[in-house]
């Protein structure tokens, strides 16, 4: 997987990230914040961006308008639009087009979960009825595609051809990303590098592309534009190992889906890659049968989880999340004394607080 060179990690406690300059002294502690005030930082924007999606919503096409109500009003924190927000700002700049982008990618992540449910055959998301399970898949199929375009009209009122770069390559690599999923729907040899390539493509990519837009608006380039967008890489792939570790963590009401509905769908993620790779015979042998019959049928789902539990591979996962959340600390380079910093500083520990 690609990405800049690392160079120093960062020291860490409960309250304060100490940084170090480039002759390893240290600097001074930097204050993190709680998960309230990195959003509190961006709360009226985060208003604006609900009004911009609002405004989106009411005025389009009313099959679509329905569906994107009914999407949008399902909860969420809005952590992408925050993400390119935050960065926005963090960067110095504090651009017009930052509120308009962060209804773009949070509309782009919108039309991602209706296809997503329709190709997963899902019927609940966030704990409510899916798209598909209301309105059908050939309705919520044509919703996401309007959505996709009206991303891109939206986009266009930028006039910066930058923009619509990052935006194509960010929408491609999420497509790519669900082929990817889909040839290895139901197949048993899965490996980490194919795991943690679907993560970057189907998740971690819209994380530093909101990163990203947030730089280009503020005018970075070069490596302080690529320093954000690994920044947003790293913590979405540690938001994806976190999501990961949830299905087998997380109670139903918890996580909105039954449990284990990713190897339901046919799904084989980390955890249970690495309690196969960790010679639990059973682990496997179960995989096989849930993934054979599509159902929790000859398998209790609390036995899978307890095995998986016991091999040590919860604790492999949990530990790479926490290796990407440091090197998305990183990538910032000691840089955080603002308050803006301090809240990318944070962010990542936002993400890996969702297990707990």
């Amino acid at each position: 997987m690609s990405g800049r060179q690392i160079l120093r990690p960062l020291y860490l406690n409960a309250a304060t990230v100490e940084s170090h300059d480039s002759s390893g002294a240290r600097r001074n502690p930097i204050a993190l914040l709680t998960a309230k005030e990195i959003f509190d930082l961006v709360r009226d924007d985060l208003v604006l961006v609900e009004d911009e999606l609002s405004r989106q919503s009411a005025t389009a096409f009313e099959p679509v308008s329905e569906i994107t109500s009914y999407l949008l009003g399902g909860g969420g924190k809005r952590l992408r639009p925050a993400l390119l927000i935050l960065c926005n700002r963090y960067a110095g700049a504090h651009s017009p087009g930052a509120i308009r982008l962060a209804a773009v990618v949070e509309l782009l992540h919108s039309a991602t979960l209706i296809h997503d449910d329709v190709i997963d055959s899902a019927n609940t998301r966030r704990g409510r009825p899916s798209a598909n399970s209301r309105w059908g898949n050939h309705r919520s199929v044509l919703a996401g595609d309007w959505l996709y375009m009206q991303s891109f009209q939206m986009a266009l009122e930028e006039r910066n051809f930058r923009i619509l770069d990052v935006l194509i390559d960010l929408t491609q690599k999420m497509v790519e990303g669900e082929l990817i999923q889909l040839e290895k729907i139901g197949r048993i040899d899965v490996t980490e590098d194919d795991a943690v390539r679907l993560a970057t493509y189907k998740t971690a990519c819209l994380f530093s592309g909101c990163a990203r837009l947030g730089a280009v608006l503020a005018g970075l380039e070069g490596e302080e534009e690529e320093a954000l967008a690994d920044y947003g890489r790293y913590a979405g792939l540690a938001f994806q190992l976190v999501d990961d570790l949830l299905d087998f963590t997380a109670s139903a009401k918890q996580l909105g889906k039954p449990v284990l509905s990713d190897l339901k769908e046919g799904k084989v993620t980390l955890p249970l890659i690495y309690a196969m790779e960790n010679g639990h015979r059973d682990a496997r042998d179960l995989v096989i049968q849930v993934l054979e019959e599509k159902e929790f049928n000859s398998v209790r789902p609390e036995t899978l989880v307890a095995l998986v539990q016991d091999s040590g591979a919860l604790r492999r996962a949990r530990e790479l999340a926490h290796d990407y959340a440091r090197r998305a600390k990183a990538c910032l380079n000691g840089h955080a004394n603002s308050e803006y910093g301090r809240a990318l500083m944070t962010l990542p520990d936002f993400i890996l607080s969702r297990e707990n």
